[in-house]
């Protein structure tokens, strides 16, 4: 079972549903994600269990309906950096001005933590994520994400794409804010699956794939046991200090690391998969050409146009 919003029809609004066998049902009285992580997870199963439209003329098949990005209202989606060891050896190698930065944040009891996007800002799969004009080196960064409630406990699961300009960041770790957030540098997949159907996330593989001109030219793997922080430390940190009314998607951060001779170009294709939790296909474009992403917000089949 996977947890998905969606809209079925110009005009329609948005509606939280239940994805099982390509076969969308909607939540009774939910239209989102927002609206949902209000509320304890004890509540939220309740709920999933008893409030599922069941009618044959409330289902739709998966085809018939618009997936949306899975954050809504006052949510926030937030990332963790250098949590596998592999992103702090890449951090070093490409900052070496600054490498002690990147040891010191990985054996830290305080983890690194950063504001990635807005849900208006975050595309799903079949949309494109970006490349910055202004950037020599980008990449895709596979991460298993957490959908995390206003009172911090985790709904589910979900695949991100924490798209980076590396370079800049390697110019200078005070870049991070340009390097991580612009249009199309956060994707997220559509469909969450719940936390209680996932028996140990702590052992999830992680397998990344780009595709150019019909050629696989980046096929790497890893897996959340390689993750030097707890995801419960992740979201206690976050929530310090910090208020979530809506609830938030926190990524995780990431263990597949290109070589520094890598880049996105425009035409790629990038694949990201988590086991038991799902997969995320995006076409890569210039971000300037997601300027469509704001008027996504407000009528979500303008989304259609752009996959």
């Amino acid at each position: 079972m996977h947890l998905v919003r969606y809209a079925d029809g110009p005009g329609t609004g948005t509606r939280l549903g239940v994805l099982e066998e390509g076969v969308v049902r909607p939540v009774a009285g939910v239209s989102g994600f927002a609206e949902l992580l209000q509320r304890p997870i004890a509540e939220i199963r309740e709920l999933l269990a008893t409030g599922v439209d069941e009618r044959a003329d409330a289902s739709r098949p998966l085809q018939e309906v618009v997936l949306l990005p899975p954050v809504d209202g006052r949510m926030e989606v937030w990332a963790a950096g250098v949590t596998y060891e592999r992103s702090m050896d890449a951090r070093m190698e490409e900052s070496a001005a600054s490498e002690d930065v990147y040891a010191r944040i990985y054996s830290a009891d305080r983890p690194e933590l950063f504001f990635k996007a807005p849900p208006w800002r975050v595309v799903t799969g079949g949309e494109p994520i970006g490349v910055r004009p202004d950037a020599a080196i980008t990449v895709p960064e596979p991460e298993l994400a957490l959908l995390i409630t206003s009172r911090g406990e985790v709904l589910g699961y979900t695949v991100c794409d924490d798209v980076s300009s590396r370079d800049l960041e390697g110019a200078n770790p005070l870049y991070l804010p340009q390097a991580k957030i612009y249009d199309g540098s956060c994707a997220l997949a559509a469909a969450v699956r719940p936390a209680w159907e996932v028996a140990d996330v702590d052992a999830l593989g992680i397998r990344l794939v780009v595709h150019r001109d019909g050629d696989k030219v980046l096929d790497e793997q890893t897996s959340t046991a390689r993750l030097h922080r707890s995801t419960s430390d992740l979201v206690d940190h976050l929530r310090r200090s910090l208020t979530l009314p809506d609830g938030a998607v926190l990524a995780t951060g990431t263990g597949i690391v290109p070589a520094l001779d890598f880049t996105l170009l425009p035409g790629d294709v990038v694949e990201i998969t988590v086991d038991e939790v799902g997969s995320l296909a995006n076409p890569v474009a210039e971000s300037s050409a997601l300027a469509w992403l704001a008027a996504a917000a407000d009528d979500h089949f303008t989304r259609k146009e752009h996959r």
